[in-house]
């Protein structure tokens, strides 16, 4: 288990009872204990946590959705090819949504090539990058500020997508299984979530291969509910076969629009 699987799963556990101990993480998900604290003391150190002798407890307003700079610079290799080719779908001219979150940035970088676009977004980070990138048009979509994701939600929120539509939505995601769907460790997210599927005529997930296989506390959509999911080229062939088709994998290789043919690239789905 990565660092920041296993520090969300603390901060579940951590919200979920309002105590954990440094001792029972360990031994339950198979790490030392020195570990653990180094788990809990990055923890603090983001504001997510207060130590106690021998364990830690959350702090007001904590949230189990791990801050920027926790995992930004995790499987960046992966999330820069995901980016791209989730960028490759989109056409010149098209109004896209982009959902909050480190793989999420990573297709708005990988957008500021392109010419004419409208991009909605409830991330603070990608509006700063979109506002900075000549040439596109920025919506923000309002709402309550989660400060340490620079995530905006909230009915404002929800309410503003109301009143638009897009040609894309990409969405991120917490965990992914095949039976249990898209599923999010922060339930303030998920309205806000389904809402951007609503407005967007194509809806795309965009995951690491780290997230696969996992659930999270609160269900957003069934796979079914989404073109596809896009994921890097670490993904276990067995894994993505139990997907159908839905999976598409994004490599070193030319990469894009899977079964749904768009202006910039040929995907490559990884099972059908």
């Amino acid at each position: 288990m990565i660092a920041s699987t296993r520090r969300r799963e603390i901060m579940h556990r951590l919200l979920t009872s309002g105590y954990v101990e440094a001792k029972a993480l360990a031994e339950e998900l198979g790490v030392d204990a020195s570990t653990i604290r180094r788990d809990l003391d990055a923890l603090e150190r983001a504001g997510q946590a207060q130590r106690t002798h021998g364990g830690a407890r959350p702090i007001p307003g904590a949230t189990a959705k791990l801050p920027y700079t926790m995992k930004e610079g995790e499987r960046l290799t992966q999330k820069t090819a995901i980016g791209e080719a989730a960028a490759a779908r989109v056409s010149n001219g098209d109004t896209v949504i982009l959902d909050s979150g480190s793989t999420t940035y990573e297709v708005a970088r990988a957008l500021r090539d392109h010419k004419d676009l409208t991009v909605i977004t409830n991330d603070l980070r990608i509006a700063t990058l979109i506002a900075e990138t000549p040439g596109m048009r920025l919506l923000v979509t309002g709402g309550e500020l989660l400060g340490s994701v620079y995530t905006l939600v909230g009915e404002r929120a929800i309410g503003f997508l109301s009143d638009y539509t897009a040609d894309w939505t990409f969405l991120g995601a917490d965990a992914v299984d095949v039976d249990a769907g898209i599923t999010n460790m922060n339930t303030l997210e998920v309205p806000l979530k389904r809402a951007m599927i609503a407005a967007a005529t194509r809806a795309v997930a965009v995951a690491d291969s780290s997230k696969f296989g996992r659930r999270a506390l609160a269900k957003v959509a069934g796979i079914d509910e989404v073109s596809c999911v896009i994921t890097d080229s670490e993904l276990d062939p067995q894994t993505a076969h139990r997907f159908a088709g839905a999976v598409v994998h994004a490599g070193p290789a030319e990469f894009g629009t899977g079964a749904e043919p768009g202006a910039h690239g040929s995907g490559t789905p990884i099972a059908r």
